[in-house]
């Protein structure tokens, strides 16, 4: 089942929330919430995008191809990927009330992630390196995620974003968790977007089941370029079918004062977690592991002035984020 509500509905097929440049554009407005953006942006070779940064700041991250984000006079160098199947990839911060200039002299499809904020941090670049690559789950819940904005990992004011790798057959987003409502110390809340690829043009399917009455309920086919939004309730299991892996890309934002990524399981299946310590994690992961750094990794020197105290390393995943994506 589909709850729809203006204009596109919880389930966004690909295509369908398309604007100019953008084969996805989905912002406060058009969600129908007050944080959380997710932009793709399609740029044939030579092309230039101006990106007006507004309320909302903003990462770039390549999904296909690699780029230059001129911002705040810095030019950042973005390597990219061949896609998103391939590597880590590089990526860019742009602050609120900033304007940027993404070129491609290749092109590419970049995702352009958001969350309306309150403070100006400094432009910065994050290198592919410094991505902590986790696995999650073991067995058939197995999962890899490329923490390049969680929370402790990249210093954000609103914005959180992660990458999940799912290979074909496999459960992840699983147990279903929510966030949202406002809790301290157990439950963040947060609205999500939900931004799928699925490896060899195949399907896969999301689930989304109420927490509350009349709450948000989807059941939805997934191809590559679909979208679900996630307001509220209970999300998971992101399903991966068989000999197609799957790839969603989690943007999120919320309007508490910590930037948090705290989640309660769903009561009726939280327990498989208890099964885990006595499986092994697929052995297909992971899919990739972030790039060694090289001399030329890093070509914004300052971004460590924004960065929190504590630096988490590739494969590391941050102690407070533990989820169930």
């Amino acid at each position: 089942m589909t709850t729809n509500h203006e204009p596109y509905g919880w389930y966004v097929p690909a295509g369908s929330a398309a604007a100019g440049p953008y084969a996805l554009d989905i912002d406060p407005r058009r969600a129908g919430w007050a944080h959380s953006s997710l932009r793709v942006l399609e740029l044939p070779p030579g092309g230039t995008h101006a990106l007006d940064a507004g309320e909302s700041e903003w990462i770039v991250l390549p999904l296909t191809g690699g780029c230059t984000v001129n911002t705040q006079g810095k030019l950042f160098e973005l390597r990219g990927r061949a896609s998103v199947f391939s590597g880590v990839t590089d990526f860019a911060y742009v602050p609120r009330d900033a304007h940027a200039q993404i070129a491609s002299g290749a092109g590419g499809r970049f995702a352009l992630a958001g969350a309306k904020c309150e403070r100006r941090l400094p432009a910065r670049y994050g290198p592919a390196p410094e991505v902590p690559v986790e696995l999650r789950g073991a067995g058939g819940c197995s999962r890899q995620v490329n923490n390049f904005g969680a929370a402790g990992v990249f210093a954000c004011d609103r914005l959180i974003a992660v990458e999940v790798l799912t290979p074909g057959g496999n459960w992840s987003s699983y147990p279903p968790h929510k966030h949202d409502e406002h809790r301290p110390g157990v439950e963040s809340e947060l609205e999500e977007i939900y931004y799928f690829e699925i490896d060899g043009d195949g399907v896969g399917y999301h689930r989304v089941s109420p927490s509350r009455p009349g709450g948000t309920d989807v059941l939805a086919e997934v191809r590559t370029g679909d979208t679900v939004l996630i307001p509220d309730g209970w999300h998971g299991p992101s399903i991966a079918s068989p000999g197609r892996d799957m790839y969603y890309l989690n943007v999120m934002a919320g309007p508490g004062e910590s930037r948090e990524w705290l989640i309660s399981d769903h009561p009726d299946h939280g327990w498989i977690r208890e099964t885990w310590p006595g499986l092994a994690v697929d052995p297909r992961l992971p899919l990739y592991e972030a790039p060694s750094a090289g001399p030329d990794s890093d070509p914004d020197p300052e971004r460590a002035a924004a960065k929190p105290g504590a630096t988490v390393g590739a494969g590391t995943a941050p102690a407070a984020e533990e989820d169930s994506r």
